[in-house]
C-alpha cells in the first residue's frame, strides 16, 4: 500500500487528481453538516433510529438526512434517475439505439439522467418534508408556504450540487463519483460508531464485541470473494488459412461475474420497501378507517420478521431481474459467432446462447443469496445479540468494499498507463 502511495506521489497529474477527489469529498462532508434552519436535529435522529426503512434511505443519501442538511436527499434522486434511464433504454427503441452510438449517445443519456434528477429531487424533497413535518417527534416547526417552498428548492439545489461534484470526480478517473460520495458518507459515520461502542462498553460484553469483530471480518472477506468471483468460460477461435499462412486458433475465456448486478438490487429493494410505509404516514392522522389501515401498514413494516423476509425476497428477486436487464446471452452468442469464436463442445448460435444463459443462472443463485443475506444482516445480528449499540451494516460493508476495490483498480490502471508512457 505504501509503495503504491509513493508511486502516486511521484506522478504529478495522478497526484493532482487524487488530491482533487479528496478536496471534493471534503466539500461534500462540509455541506452535509450545514443544516436547514429551524429543524430539531436531535428529534430527527431519534426518528431515524426508530425507523429501519428511513435509516436505509439515510445510508444511501450518504448520511446527509440525519443532519437535515442542505443536501438532505444526497445523491438518491440521481441514482433513481439513472436506474429509470437504464430500464427505459432496454424498453424504448430510440433510447436503445442511442445507447449503441458510443460516446456521443452516452453523453445524451447522461444529459437525460441529469434532467430527470431535478423533478425527482423536487418530488422526493416534497414527500420527505411533509412526512417529517407530520412526525410525532416535532422535527420541523410551523411551515409557512414560503418556508416550505424555500426548503424544497434548497434541498433540490443541494442534490444538483452533489450530482455536479460526482461527475467532476468521475472525470478524474479515480473512481465513480456518485459511489465515492456514498462511500464518504458511510466512512464518516465510523468514528461516531466507534465512540459509541467505547462509551457503552461493559466488560461483560467482551464476547459480544469479539463476535461483532469476527462477523465484520467474515463479511468483508465474503464481499471481496463475491465481488471478485467469476466463472471463466473457455473460448476458442477458428483457424483461418490465407495462402500459406494460418490465422486464429487462439484460446481465451468469457468471464461471467457472480455478482453482476452490484448493489443495484439492494437499491431497488430499498425503494420498494420504503414506498408503502412512507405513503401510509400521510394518512395516519386523518382519522377513520383510512387512518387505521395506514397504521396497520406501518406496524406491519415495523415487524422485524416481516420486514426481513420481504427485504430478502425483494433483493433476491431484483438480482435476477436486473441481471436479465443488463445481461443478454443472445447478443453474446451472436458476437462470438461474428468473431469466429466458439465454446468447445457447444455449437455456435442457439446452443451457445442457452449454455451461457444456464451458466449465468447457476452463478446468480449464490450471488442473489449473498446479497439478500448481506441486506438483512443487521436484523439477524440484532435478533441474536439484542444489542442496539453495535450493528454490522452488511449493505454499508458491501458498498465500502466494492467502491474501494473499484477505485483501487482505476488507480492501478492509471499507474500502469503512466509507466507505459515513460517507456
Amino acid at each position: 500500500m505504501w509503495e503504491k502511495l509513493v508511486r502516486i506521489s511521484k506522478i504529478k497529474a495522478l497526484r493532482n487528481n487524487v488530491l482533487f477527489v479528496v478536496a471534493m469529498l471534503i466539500i461534500f462532508r462540509v455541506a452535509a453538516h450545514i443544516p436547514v434552519p429551524g429543524v430539531n436535529i436531535e428529534n430527527l435522529r431519534r426518528f431515524l433510529e426508530g425507523n429501519q426503512v428511513l435509516g436505509l434511505l439515510n445510508l444511501f443519501s450518504g448520511g446527509t438526512m440525519e443532519n437535515f442538511s442542505i443536501v438532505l436527499m444526497g445523491v438518491g434522486p440521481y441514482i433513481t434517475a439513472s436506474i429509470i434511464l437504464q430500464l427505459l433504454t432496454m424498453v424504448v427503441p430510440s433510447l436503445e439505439e442511442l445507447s449503441k452510438e458510443g460516446e456521443s449517445g452516452q453523453k445524451k443519456i447522461n444529459l437525460y439522467t441529469r434532467l430527470a434528477t431535478v423533478p425527482l429531487a423536487f418530488l422526493q424533497a416534497f414527500g420527505m418534508i411533509k412526512l417529517l413535518s407530520q412526525s410525532q417527534y416535532a422535527i420541523i416547526g410551523s411551515l409557512t408556504p414560503f418556508r416550505f417552498v424555500s426548503i424544497i428548492l434548497t434541498v433540490t439545489a443541494g442534490t444538483v450540487f452533489l450530482m455536479w461534484i460526482g461527475e467532476l470526480i468521475s472525470e478524474r478517473k479515480i473512481g465513480n463519483g456518485i459511489s465515492l460520495l456514498i462511500f464518504a458518507g458511510i466512512i464518516s459515520a465510523l468514528p461516531t460508531a466507534v465512540q459509541n461502542a467505547i462509551v457503552n462498553y461493559n466488560p461483560s460484553d467482551l464476547t459480544t464485541y469479539l463476535l461483532f469483530v469476527a462477523l465484520a471480518v467474515i463479511t468483508i472477506v465474503g464481499v471481496v470473494i463475491i465481488s471478485e468471483g467469476q466463472r471463466n468460460i473457455p473460448i476458442s477461435y477458428a483457424k483461418q488459412i490465407r495462402g500459406s499462412r494460418a490465422f486464429g486458433g487462439a484460446k481465451s475465456f468469457l468471464p461471467l461475474r457472480v455478482n453482476m448486478a452490484g448493489v443495484i438490487p439492494i437499491i431497488f429493494a430499498v425503494s420498494v420497501v420504503l414506498f408503502p410505509p412512507m405513503i401510509a404516514q400521510f394518512f395516519v392522522r386523518g382519522g377513520g378507517a383510512m387512518a387505521g389501515a395506514a397504521q396497520g401498514v406501518i406496524n406491519l413494516f415495523n415487524n422485524q420478521l416481516f420486514y426481513g423476509l420481504l427485504y430478502f425476497t425483494l433483493v433476491f428477486g431484483f438480482t435476477y431481474f436486473y441481471t436479465a436487464v443488463i445481461f443478454h446471452p443472445q447478443k453474446m452468442a451472436e458476437n462470438l459467432q461474428r468473431q469466429g469464436a466458439f465454446i468447445p463442445g457447444i455449437r455456435p448460435g442457439k446452443q451457445t446462447e442457452e449454455y451461457i444463459g444456464k451458466t449465468m443462472n447457476r452463478l446468480l443463485f449464490p450471488g442473489a443469496l449473498f446479497l439478500g443475506a448481506i441486506a438483512i444482516l443487521p436484523i439477524v445480528v440484532q435478533a441474536f445479540t439484542k444489542s442496539q449499540t453495535l450493528v454490522i451494516g452488511g449493505t454499508s460493508l458491501l458498498i465500502v468494499v466494492s467502491v474501494a476495490i473499484e477505485t483501487a483498480k482505476q488507480i492501478e490502471a492509471q499507474l500502469t498507463m503512466y509507466e507505459y508512457d515513460k517507456i
